[in-house]
C-alpha cells in the first residue's frame, strides 16, 4: 500500500469552514496502512499473537475481552467501542489485531496525526464494511474539531455532511455500517471527556513482569528460529524495561551478536555481553535515561526542574520525555513528578553511584 501521503500537510481551514468529502479508495489507503504508522510498530507481523489464547500478560484485560467478544459473536453484533491506554510498546496495536481476528472481520488502521481534515475521517468511516474494526492510534492527537464527527459515528452510526456553501448549503446524513472503534493513547488525560465517555470498554495496559516477558521472548525465539536458553531469556527480560516491544527488539539484536561472534546459541553470557554493547544496563536503562537522570542531578541538584527546561537541556521534545523516557523511570521510583517539576529520588542515586578504585563515589 502506498505510504507517500502520510507526510503531506492538508491546507489550513477555518474552524467553521464546510468540508468537502472525498470518498475515493485512494484517499483511504494513505490513512489505513497497516503497521506503517510509526517506526516502533514495524516489528514482524509473525511475532504478533493472533488469538487471545496466545496473548501473554494483561490477564484481566484478556479475560474481559474474551467475555465481551464471545458475547458479541453469540448475539451476532459488533463489539462496543474500546479504549486502550498506557505507555508505548505494551500491546495496544496487537490487541486491536486480535479483536479483529477473534471477530473474523477486517481491521483498518490509522493514527490521529494522519487525519488532517474532517473529509478524511468521513471518507475512512464510509469505506468501512459491516462489522469492521477501526483502530486509531494516538487518538489524543486527533484534532478537536474532528471529534464531533466521531460522536455521531460512535453513537448513531451516521455522519452529517454539508453540501455546498452559503444559503444554498444543505445537510445530508450518511448512515454507516455497524463497526467497532478501538482507540489507543499514551495520554488518557489528554482526551476530552465527551470522547472518553463514548467508549463502552476502557482498559489500561500495565507493565509486564519478568516472567511474562520471558514467555514472550521464548515464543518469539521459536518463531524466529533462535536457539536460546533460560539464562539468555532471563537476561533479556531483565533489561527490557518491562515492555514486550523492547524485549523483541533486544532479542533480534542479541541474535545478531550470537550469530556473528559466536555459534548462534544465546546464553546468559552472550546476552549480557551483547546488551551491554547496546549501552543498556542491568535494569534496562539506556544512555538517554542516564543522560536524563545525570542532567537533573548535575545541573539542577536533583530537582525540582520543569519539563520545558529538561526538554531544552536534553534537546528532546516534551512528548518523547513524557511518553518514552519517564514512564519506566516512574515505575522504578527513580523520579517524582511534582507541581514544581521533576525530582530525582534516592533510589536513582543508589543505582547511579558506584565505587571507584580509590573507594570514592562516582556517578555511573
Amino acid at each position: 500500500m502506498a505510504n507517500s501521503n502520510y507526510k503531506k500537510k492538508a491546507p489550513k481551514r477555518n474552524k467553521d469552514e464546510n468540508f468537502e468529502v472525498d470518498l475515493s479508495t485512494e484517499n483511504i489507503e494513505s490513512l489505513s496502512t497497516v503497521n506503517e504508522i510509526e517506526e516502533d510498530d514495524n516489528l514482524d507481523n509473525s511475532l504478533r499473537p493472533k488469538k487471545l489464547t496466545d496473548y501473554v500478560g494483561q490477564i484481566e484485560i484478556r479475560e474481559n475481552l474474551e467475555i465481551f467478544l464471545g458475547a458479541a459473536k453469540k448475539r451476532g453484533e459488533p463489539v462496543e467501542h474500546i479504549l486502550l491506554y498506557g505507555p508505548p510498546g505494551l500491546g495496544k496495536t496487537t490487541l486491536a489485531h486480535i479483536i479483529a481476528n477473534e471477530l473474523g472481520t477486517n481491521l483498518r488502521i490509522t493514527s490521529g496525526p494522519a487525519i488532517q481534515r474532517a473529509g478524511d475521517l468521513v471518507s475512512l468511516l464510509t469505506n468501512l464494511s459491516e462489522g469492521d474494526v477501526l483502530f486509531i492510534d494516538e487518538i489524543h492527537r486527533l484534532n478537536r474539531n474532528l471529534e464531533e464527527v466521531l460522536y455521531s459515528a460512535m453513537e448513531d452510526y451516521a455522519v452529517d455532511i454539508i453540501l455546498g456553501k452559503g444559503p444554498s448549503a444543505k445537510s445530508m446524513r450518511i448512515n454507516l455500517p455497524h463497526f467497532t472503534f478501538v482507540g489507543a493513547t499514551t495520554k488518557f488525560g489528554a482526551l476530552s471527556s465527551p470522547l472518553r465517555d463514548r467508549f463502552a470498554v476502557v482498559h489500561r495496559l500495565e507493565f509486564y513482569s519478568e516472567g511474562e516477558l520471558s514467555q514472550i521472548i521464548d515464543r518469539s525465539a521459536r518463531i524466529l528460529n533462535i536457539e536460546i536458553d533460560d539464562g539468555g531469556m532471563t537476561e533479556i527480560a531483565t533489561r527490557s524495561r518491562k515492555t514486550p516491544r523492547i524485549a523483541n527488539r533486544i532479542l533480534k539484536r542479541v541474535r545478531d551478536f550470537a550469530e556473528f561472534k559466536h555459534s548462534g546459541k544465546v546464553d546468559k553470557k552472550i546476552a549480557e555481553d551483547a546488551i551491554s554493547k547496546l549501552n543498556i544496563d542491568t535494569i534496562g536503562l539506556d544512555r538517554t535515561d542516564r543522560d536524563y537522570l545525570l542532567m537533573i542531578i548535575e545541573k539542577f541538584g536533583g530537582g525540582p526542574v520543569g519539563l520545558e527546561t529538561i526538554s531544552a537541556a536534553l534537546s528532546e521534545d516534551r512528548d518523547t520525555i513524557e511518553d518514552v523516557i519517564e514512564p519506566y523511570l516512574l515505575q522504578l521510583g527513580f523520579i517524582n513528578r511534582t507541581n514544581r517539576g521533576r525530582i530525582i529520588t534516592s533510589l536513582a542515586y543508589k543505582h547511579l553511584v558506584i565505587k571507584d578504585s580509590r573507594n570514592q563515589t562516582t556517578l555511573f
